[in-house]
């Protein structure tokens, strides 16, 4: 059945739009992959509402993945009434897990979907692992493609759950409208979060697994590095969570809600939109000029100039301008 799929990103598109998996699946490979498809499929999704995304990121241990997976069950229930607003059901949600590549494959390792397997026959939620392959850019544009296109087949809203707290998960975590950083008890993620950067892109801050020891001295830490801090118009709460138990994801997912409501209310949300777009343009423009370079070092007009350059007859800026069609 697979097999008789269409390719056809548009075709794909309507079919994910009434409901297939199979084909938003397929859709989202084209994303990954890059290329013809990945761009005909950007052309559909940007035309489309984008979806309100939660981005979960931290410390490899800290218990991310059973934070989502808890947390896809307290979303199911639908917006809470919050500031002043009405309670709003939802009738979907998606996860990206974003995971290290395969060294043998490529492809993402499923660990994420193997620990949120309790959601994987329910049909109003859609889980996918996502790895960089060979997308132009890599996954830091992968996965805003990957969020549009999930918007157009109708999601609401998706969850993006990070790997760690290197540059690229807070690059992807940048990318969303809610970005929740996940720490445990204990002095050491309290200074991570600050060198790592996290206190700057943190919207709400968990500290998971707070049956432990230590949960008063990490909430000591980051209320104290919140006092240091220039912030706006938004405090980052800090919420405790037993991830395992399933306790505290209810105050979580009203915190995300207050945090969205405080962004419309604001009229932040489409600023920060249209900010991170700006963005993402100028990374796309910037990956298809290297693309484009590494085609040119690969001609021979690109060897004969540079043995002229090698040779004396030209200086490099000359030969760039040459090469660029400049002179």
């Amino acid at each position: 059945m697979v097999g008789q799929l269409s390719r056809d990103p548009q075709v794909l598109m309507a079919e994910a739009v009434e409901g297939s998996r199979v084909a938003l699946a397929r859709l989202l490979t084209m994303v990954e992959r890059g290329g013809a498809d990945s761009e005909a499929v950007a052309a559909l999704s940007y035309r489309a509402p984008i979806p309100y995304t939660v981005g979960l990121t931290g410390a490899p241990g800290a218990g991310k993945s059973t934070l989502t997976d808890r947390l896809i069950t307290t979303v199911r229930t639908g917006w809470p009434a919050v500031a002043g607003g009405e309670a709003a059901p939802l009738d979907q949600v998606a996860v990206l897990a974003i995971d290290p590549s395969s060294p043998f494959t490529g492809g993402a390792i499923l660990g994420d979907r193997v620990r949120m397997q309790e959601h994987a026959t329910d049909p109003t939620v859609f889980i996918r692992s996502m790895a960089t392959r060979g997308h132009l850019g890599g996954l830091s544009l992968a996965v805003p493609d990957a969020i549009r296109t999930l918007g157009a087949a109708g999601m609401p809203v998706v969850l993006v759950e990070t790997v760690g707290v290197g540059q690229m998960e807070v690059d992807v975590a940048r990318a969303t409208d809610t970005t929740v950083v996940v720490m445990n008890p204990g002095w050491g993620d309290s200074m991570q979060a600050n060198k790592a950067g996290l206190l700057e892109i943190a919207d709400i801050f968990v500290i998971n697994k707070a049956d432990r020891p230590g949960v008063k001295e990490a909430r000591r830490d980051l209320e104290q590095m919140l006092d240091l801090s220039s912030l706006g118009t938004w405090r980052p709460p800090i919420v405790e969570t037993v991830a395992a138990k399933g306790a505290g994801t209810e105050d979580l997912w009203e915190q995300v809600a207050l945090h969205r409501a405080h962004l419309e209310r604001d009229h932040l949300l489409e600023s920060q939109r249209a900010g991170r777009l700006d963005d993402f343009l100028a990374r796309v423009v910037a990956a298809m000029v290297e693309r484009q370079v590494a085609d040119l070092r690969a001609s021979d007009r690109y060897s004969a100039t540079m043995a002229d350059v090698a040779a004396g007859v030209i200086d490099p800026y000359r030969a760039a301008a040459m090469l660029l069609g400049d002179a």
